[in-house]
């Protein structure tokens, strides 16, 4: 009795069967006396072996491309030789579901850019990027579970603004029926509107938008980022807890479902971190630093690229750990709404979280107190008229909260060691990329 389609990784337990495998051609091996036809589906490789015999089969075979999609059922046999899977099969019929031109845009040699131009194919050819999106889906899965296990809302924020989020800079304008849009650079605002809206806990995992004009590897131009608002904290202490926490379930996920597979493909082990990351304040960063030869010319406050990478090495090498909070970063460089401590208003209880020298986090106590946001809005320059929505949120009763917000396709970078996050999203967006 012939099978319904059976997956290629589970071909072994259907030995002396006839089944039905469907994939694409992913090499062709047509000799005088035999044809092999290397078969790949999202599973795995399987060969299809037949012995030219002048039938209908040969010339089906015969006519095949690479990457055509083809539906073939056949015998299931036992074949020793074979390298994969030491299983072959023995067709009795193929049917081109769609035949593939030839010769194919890419192979194996082609570079990045171009890939990208092709990436469909880039990824249906390439096992190693289909396992990059099977860690995504399970990466998000974990710190869904986590965000759930702790009484956490997912929200679903609008992406059209009808004014700038934010300082108001590197944002897309867009037309809205006579007057301009905006898209949204962060859910930030909105999530502060959910938890003054009595929600203690909110996130989400959505689309970010950001006009920077930056060709680095790491920025994009959208990308999707993961966002936590939790409402009646004590301190900056506790947003900073439920994202190690939240990062230490996720990724512990990961290297139960594909620590094997992520090892084989990309070469890295996946370690689990423990708990709590260490801590350091952007001063003493900055101190240990410049006592080590960094001076980076224009940088005063902040820290470059360069000095992101030599204090996670230094803690690296002092703690073990591949993760570290940089804390109290200088006002001059944070938001108006992120919250200053009494005793010390020339720095923000603000952190960014770095994984091996790259920025992966930004979060911080934000300000709740109506009058102490106006404060911070008008030393920065900003009028209070365009943001009324946003600021009514807080004049009736809006609780201590914080927050933060997490690159997705960097945390994937990391984890996985890409070199760029144009392989770490499906369709990267950049300055000089709006297709396909």
């Amino acid at each position: 009795m012939i099978q319904s389609r059976v997956h290629v990784s589970d071909l072994r337990e259907h030995v002396g069967r006839t089944v039905t495998v469907c994939g694409w051609v992913n090499t062709l091996r047509l000799q005088r006396k035999m044809q092999f036809v290397i078969v790949r589906d999202s599973t795995g490789l399987v060969q299809v072996t037949h012995k030219r015999d002048d039938g209908p089969l040969e010339a089906q075979l015969e006519a095949l491309t690479p990457e055509s999609a083809v539906k073939i059922t056949g015998r299931i046999v036992d074949a020793a030789q074979v390298k994969l899977g030491g299983l072959e099969i023995i067709p009795e019929s193929v049917e081109v579901l769609n035949r593939a031109e030839t010769p194919l845009p890419i192979d194996e040699q082609t570079g990045l850019e171009q890939r990208l131009d092709w990436r469909f194919l880039d990824v249906r050819k390439r096992p190693a990027a289909q396992l990059m999106f099977a860690v995504q889906t399970t990466l998000e899965q974990g710190m869904r579970e986590y965000a759930y296990a702790q009484g956490a809302t997912e929200m679903h924020t609008p992406k059209l603004m009808g004014t700038a989020s934010e300082s108001g800079a590197e944002v897309f304008e867009l037309g809205y029926f006579g007057r301009s849009a905006y898209l949204a650079q962060s859910p930030q605002f909105y999530k502060q509107m959910a938890i003054s809206g009595g929600i203690d806990k909110v996130f989400e995992i959505g689309p970010v938008f950001r006009a920077e004009p930056s060709f680095t590897s790491r920025h994009a131009t959208e990308f999707t980022g993961v966002d936590v608002g939790l409402a009646w904290i004590d301190d900056v202490e506790d947003v900073m807890a439920f994202e190690e926490r939240m990062l230490a379930h996720a990724i512990a996920k990961v290297a139960n479902a594909h620590g094997e597979a992520i090892r084989e493909q990309f070469g890295v082990e996946i370690t689990v971190p423990t708990t709590p990351f260490p801590r350091i304040t952007m001063a003493e960063a900055q101190e240990i630093l410049r006592k080590g030869g960094w001076d980076p010319e224009g940088i005063k406050e902040d820290l470059d690229p360069e000095g992101e990478r030599s204090i996670s090495a230094h803690i690296q090498q002092a703690t073990g750990h591949e993760f570290v909070f940089i804390t109290h970063y200088p006002v001059s460089i944070r938001p108006f709404y992120h919250m200053r401590p009494a005793d010390d208003p020339s720095v923000t209880l603000s952190f960014d979280l770095l994984w091996k020298g790259l920025e992966v986090t930004t979060g911080a106590q934000r300000e709740h107190r109506y009058d102490v946001l106006l404060k911070q809005a008008a030393e920065k320059g900003m009028s209070p008229e365009p943001m009324q929505d946003y600021l009514n949120a807080f004049r009736y009763g809006c609780p201590p909260h914080g927050g933060l917000g997490m690159g997705l396709g960097r945390v994937l970078m990391v984890l996985l060691g890409l070199e760029s996050i144009r392989e770490a999203s499906f369709l990267f967006r950049g300055p000089n990329r709006l297709t396909p």
